[in-house]
């Protein structure tokens, strides 16, 4: 499946975000909201598949493979996955991600997860 070119700067807008993100996760700590038993040894760990299965979606979209469907409605669902996450921790009363740039990162991988799903609707298979 082919992609239209708005489709794939949706995905790639998504992935950068999300990467960021966790970027963001470390200045926060993160594990610590998990729990995560090793810290930010471990956490790095963790991020090492989230991270390489990002850009080989990445890789998959852009070369038009038969996955390309399924990689990029996965993004998609890591995007609103991890909004809804952050939406647990701000309701249980966590003060973290909470600066502008956290709180725009989080919006900002909801509209774009929004937009891929919309914009992949529009397509046909």
């Amino acid at each position: 499946m082919k992609l239209t070119l708005f489709q794939r700067t949706l995905f790639l807008l998504n992935a950068t975000v999300l990467i960021t993100h966790q970027i963001d996760a470390a200045f926060w700590h993160e594990w610590e909201l998990f729990h995560i038993p090793g810290g930010n040894q471990v956490n790095l760990l963790l991020n090492l598949p989230i991270i390489a299965y990002v850009l080989y979606a990445q890789a998959q979209v852009s070369a038009g493979t038969p996955q390309t469907r399924a990689y990029y409605k996965s993004i998609a669902a890591l995007g609103y996955l991890t909004v809804v996450i952050h939406t647990g921790f701000f309701l249980s009363g966590s003060e973290a991600f909470i600066q502008p740039m956290s709180i725009a990162l989080l919006v900002a991988a909801a509209v774009l997860s929004t937009l891929q799903l919309l914009a992949l609707r529009n397509q046909s298979t």
